[in-house]
């Protein structure tokens, strides 16, 4: 691919404008009657045209063909990747899985999705998929992208490279990208192989959570939100353009890389964020805070207050609240969580939840600390704080019931006896 020196450009949701040759970018209109270079020019949008201008998204590509250039899409057979939340029951029990297998086979990105769970759909453009991905190879000769929502990329074990049309980024644990709907790319391997996690996002795009009380400063900074700058592949080839639509996949043969964008301006693009540069809130008096303080991105919904999803994040901080539980208490939520840990352990579990590992508690269902945990955290001594280090907690949370699938229940990876890290909890009531 070729690029410029620099590879990214921070802010999030700013208006760019990056070339990857002098010269592409045309001054005072989007789309010139000839198009430097001998490029096309083409719209990419991601709201509505008249969407109000601080909630509108749209970039301007100038790219060697046209993306309506490509052969008719056909149906691929059904496969691990899908959106057919309905097809066993959802449960009110917690679920825990342990980490998915690495693939013995050569097997990409896409072959290596599988579908745990999720709610709504991509007609209603309301709801998320939640994915794992197990892969052992580069996408070779093949090109993706999602028609039915935005991509939140979470990896667990190894490092990716997203090539995009808008772009390159460079990918590691610790660090998350969101590949905006509709946006092609191919994922190279750069380590051995890798694993992660992948929440579909159908409804309104992910932003940045107001402070509110908090103020100007805290939780993710805008500048740390890195947008690659252009990058294009001039390749001819018999390729394969694989994309989601509905909830299923189709391919389409293309006889050249899609990957063609030579220079573009906009708000539409995809972005990577370091985790470790969170800025983390927390309480230094008594109580522990609810986990919105740890918000990272948010979908809204068309109720105000309430997130179509919420991606919330468990970083390595100081516990230093007198007088108090200082891990997380027991609770029952209106919301559904479906958790993942990337590295480390979880302060609310003592063992079982390893990296890799994914457990989910729906609308209402108790969850909460283990006996151990519980037990320790009850005779801690508060007068010293608590800091805990090399771990990294996510969770997806959604306003609607989280629906497992049936081959997420089906799994060998399921843990059948996880409703016994609770059955020690011992009673100390000491009422009459």
């Amino acid at each position: 691919m070729s690029a410029s020196k620099q590879q990214y450009q921070s802010g999030f949701a700013n208006e760019f404008a990056t070339e990857a040759l002098p010269g592409v970018l045309p001054e005072g209109q989007n789309s010139p009657q000839r198009v430097a270079h001998g490029l096309y020019a083409e719209q990419l949008s991601g709201t509505a045209f008249t969407a109000p201008r601080h909630s509108n998204r749209r970039s301007w590509l100038y790219r060697i063909r046209p993306a309506a250039m490509h052969h008719p899409f056909e149906a691929m057979p059904p496969g691990r990747f899908h959106n057919r939340f309905g097809d066993a029951p959802a449960t009110p029990n917690q679920l825990r899985w342990d980490p998915w297998p690495l693939p013995s086979e050569p097997t990409d990105f896409i072959d290596g999705l599988v579908t745990l769970a999720g709610n709504g759909s991509a007609a209603d453009q309301s709801g998320v998929g939640i994915h794992i991905y197990a892969a052992n190879r580069s996408m070779q000769g093949r090109f993706f992208y999602d028609a039915d929502g935005e991509l939140l990329i979470v990896p667990q074990l190894g490092r990716l490279r997203l090539a995009t049309e808008l772009g390159v980024i460079e990918l590691e644990p610790l660090e998350i990208a969101v590949i905006p709907r509709g946006v092609r790319f191919r994922v190279e391997l750069l380590d051995e192989s890798a694993r992660g996690y992948v929440c579909e996002n159908f409804g309104a795009m992910l932003r940045l959570p107001d402070l509110g009380p908090l103020g100007s400063n805290g939780l993710a900074n805008p500048r740390d939100f890195l947008t690659p700058v252009a990058a294009y592949e001039d390749v001819e080839g018999q390729f394969e353009l694989i994309a989601k639509f509905q909830g299923e996949l189709w391919r389409a043969a293309i006889d050249h890389s899609p990957l063609d964008v030579v220079g573009w301006h906009g708000n539409y693009a995809p972005y990577k964020y370091d985790l470790r540069r969170f800025n983390t809130i927390g309480s230094i008096s008594y109580d522990h805070p609810d986990p919105s303080i740890f918000l990272v991105l948010h979908a809204p919904s068309d109720t105000p207050g309430v997130s179509n999803m919420d991606f919330v994040i468990f970083p390595p901080r100081w516990l230093v609240a007198q007088h108090t539980f200082r891990p997380p208490w027991f609770h029952r939520n209106i919301a559904s969580e479906f958790m993942g840990l990337i590295t480390g352990a979880y302060d609310a579990k003592a063992e079982g939840f390893v990296p890799g590992g994914a457990s989910l508690h729906n609308c209402m269902s108790g969850h909460g600390p283990d006996a151990a945990t519980f037990e320790k955290a009850s005779t801690a001594d508060l007068s010293k704080p608590d800091v805990i280090t090399g771990t990294m907690a996510f969770m997806f949370e959604t306003r609607r019931v989280i629906h497992p699938t049936r081959q997420a229940l089906e799994a060998p990876q399921l843990q059948g006896n996880y409703y016994e890290c609770w059955q020690g909890i011992r009673k100390h009531f000491t009422g009459g």
